[in-house]
């Protein structure tokens, strides 16, 4: 048996191996800003380990003890392990984009073949 390693992407019996880090990104529905946020695979869990928002607006205030760099408030937030994320998928609102290894991509882009609207799963990869 061998070791699982990475971060996939999962929609159905669509699935995209990415590495062990990676970027999530998307634009606010509403107020236009971008967020982003760095993941790590820590064993069968994702550790959020940075995210940044480009700017303010309703119910979007930086934590406290986010620091601005580079036109953009960094935070660590004090969040567990999770077992995944859970992302919707629309033609209502930009797609989210996820960067590994120095590739960044719409998940529609990574998931070739993903259904109009759904719900896409950013998981550890299951082991063989």
């Amino acid at each position: 048996m061998s070791a699982s390693v990475g971060v996939c992407l999962v929609a159905g019996v669509l699935v995209t191996q990415l590495g062990n880090t990676v970027t999530l990104a998307w634009t606010h529905s509403i107020e236009k800003i971008r967020w982003e946020e760095d993941y790590r695979r820590e064993g069968n869990a994702l550790r959020l380990v940075e995210a940044r928002v480009r700017g303010t607006g309703a119910g979007m205030e930086p934590p406290t003890g986010a620091v601005l760099k580079e036109g953009a408030w960094h935070y660590m937030p004090a969040l567990p392990p999770l077992p995944g994320i859970r992302l919707t998928h629309s033609p209502y609102v930009p797609d989210y984009v996820v960067c590994s290894a120095d590739t960044c991509q719409s998940i529609a882009a990574w998931l070739p073949g993903l259904p109009e609207q759904g719900v896409v799963e950013m998981l550890p990869c299951a082991g063989d």
